[in-house]
């Protein structure tokens, strides 16, 4: 087998628009480059699609829903097995691309393959366990009868920071439903999404029901298609502050809208934790994809009596790891997507340290090429520091103290956020007591991942709306449709 190089997959990489099971040119015949963060440098240049372009991967998405709503759950099944197979036999192409676009090292690349097929396995199971009921009236008579139909026409709006499975998150359970979809990747990561569509073209998706539309422009291409009466869900992945604008367009066609937004995770680490697990889950939650992850740890709040060998420890262990572009040997922690990207990092840093905090290691932008980083811990970060309130999106990692289970709670509670919590504990009364506690839509107890396809992914408050993953996750692309029957 070829070994797989940066000019082996790019060399084979789609760059065109894939429309009605076609893969042509932006009718405008412009394109966008797409960058390599660790180095600055255009990868290649891929179609930059237009609002025309976005109109016909809505009729095409139209025209094919009626047809794919039609057939039979097993073939869709085996579609998704079969795009399971193929993206688990190519791991290390699609890794490879990913790492390229992205920055993550390669044995994180890896891993999120790994991930994101699994979506297209477990959909591929739950396609023919889409089921109605059927019950007597209550009051005698008629019978109730429940059935499940796909939602329609989906606008799925995917982000950089995990190219591939944020993706085949939402595909997945669109492919199971019946639902035709339009995908608008990230501009500055859109090759593993392409990848991705020739993967499902050859998997057997008939023609018009994957579309996916690249773009620079993304607000002006999306907009009209969100606004398309023809069009039936909306599912965006990204910041608040975008998704609240989406909520607005979707508002008048009354659209079905599924939200994973922003976060700011709370890491809670009581006297009673196994310090060196805690440490371990730390390393996981905070450092997993470089810190460019909503579920990121954002906040670690320590018990004051195991502050200090907490932060020591942590510290030694982020200032230990090895920073460099992703696809080198023996790297732990790539580039960040973007300069503007780590500007606005370092902005926070300085701003905690201004305020009185200290810096255990990292703390600085590291000079060269590439928009690189070095790991960060802080300690006696003030309550007013914005690296406590703001989405860090970056190897940083902020630790305050509590005193007692109560103050933790209203501390990790006092945010506008609610994806996901973090907590170490061997108190099995705690475990219950924080977990209703805590508004997050997910709680992780002694682990730093809760990412994983058998479980409903999403959140609560600003955080966003819906589930992905899980039995919940198929839902999402189902309507229920009720019939009273006189028999």
């Amino acid at each position: 087998m070829p070994a797989v190089t940066q000019k082996s997959v790019l060399s084979s990489a789609p760059t065109q628009l894939f429309i009605a099971g076609e893969w042509r040119d932006s009718l405008s015949a412009t394109t966008f480059p797409v960058q390599d963060p660790a180095t600055g440098s255009v990868l290649v240049e891929v179609a930059n699609g237009t609002v025309p372009d976005g109109a016909a991967a809505l009729d095409a998405a139209v025209a094919a829903q009626a047809d794919w709503a039609a057939t039979a759950p097993r073939v869709r099944a085996e579609i998704l097995r079969r795009a399971f197979d193929l993206l688990t036999a190519r791991v290390e192409e699609f890794a490879m691309l990913m790492t390229l676009e992205m920055g993550k090292p390669l044995a994180e690349a890896r891993g999120e393959v790994a991930y994101g097929a699994e979506f297209f396995r477990w959909f591929s199971e739950e396609a023919v366990r889409i089921h109605g009921r059927y019950a007597v009236n209550p009051a005698g008579g008629s019978r109730l009868l429940t059935l499940q139909r796909p939602v329609g026409p989906t606008f799925m709006i995917t982000p950089w920071n995990f190219p591939l499975a944020m993706g085949t998150r939402k595909i997945g359970p669109a492919i199971a439903a019946g639902c035709t979809m339009v995908v608008k990747p990230a501009h500055e990561t859109p090759l593993s999404m392409l990848a991705l569509a020739a993967l499902l073209e050859e998997a057997g998706l008939p023609a018009g029901v994957l579309n996916v539309v690249t773009t620079a422009d993304t607000a002006v291409v999306s907009e009209p298609i969100i606004r398309d009466p023809r069009l039936r869900k909306l599912t965006f992945t990204g910041s608040t502050a975008v998704g609240r604008r989406l909520v607005e367009q979707s508002a008048e066609q009354l659209l079905r809208v599924s939200m994973e937004l922003g976060g700011n995770a709370p890491f809670l680490v009581f006297e009673d934790a196994d310090v060196d697990a805690a440490v371990d889950g730390a390393m996981l939650a905070k450092m997993r994809n470089i810190g460019e992850a909503c579920t990121s740890a954002n906040r670690f709040l320590v018990h004051e009596s195991v502050a200090d060998e907490f932060s020591a420890a942590l510290a030694r262990r982020m200032g230990g790891l090895t920073v460099g572009k992703g696809t080198k040997s023996g790297v732990d922690v790539g580039p960040l997507i973007t300069d503007k990207a780590r500007e606005g990092v370092h902005e926070l840093v300085r701003d905690a340290v201004d305020r009185g905090a200290t810096v255990l290691t990292g703390g600085e932008k590291i000079a060269g090429r590439g928009h690189f980083y070095a790991p960060t811990v802080l300690t006696g970060v003030p309550a007013g520091a914005r690296v406590l309130t703001e989405e860090i999106f970056g190897p940083v990692a902020p630790i305050t103290t509590f005193a007692d289970e109560a103050e933790a709670i209203r501390a990790a509670n006092s945010t506008e956020y609610g994806l996901v919590a973090y907590a170490y504990t061997r108190d099995h009364g705690r475990v219950l007591r924080i977990s209703e506690a805590l508004e997050f839509g997910m709680v992780g107890i002694n682990t730093g991942i809760v990412s994983n396809a058998a479980a409903p992914f999403g959140g609560v408050k600003h955080s966003g709306f819906g589930r992905e993953g899980g039995f919940e996750g198929i839902h999402e692309y189902l309507e229920t449709t009720y019939v009273s029957l006189n028999p």
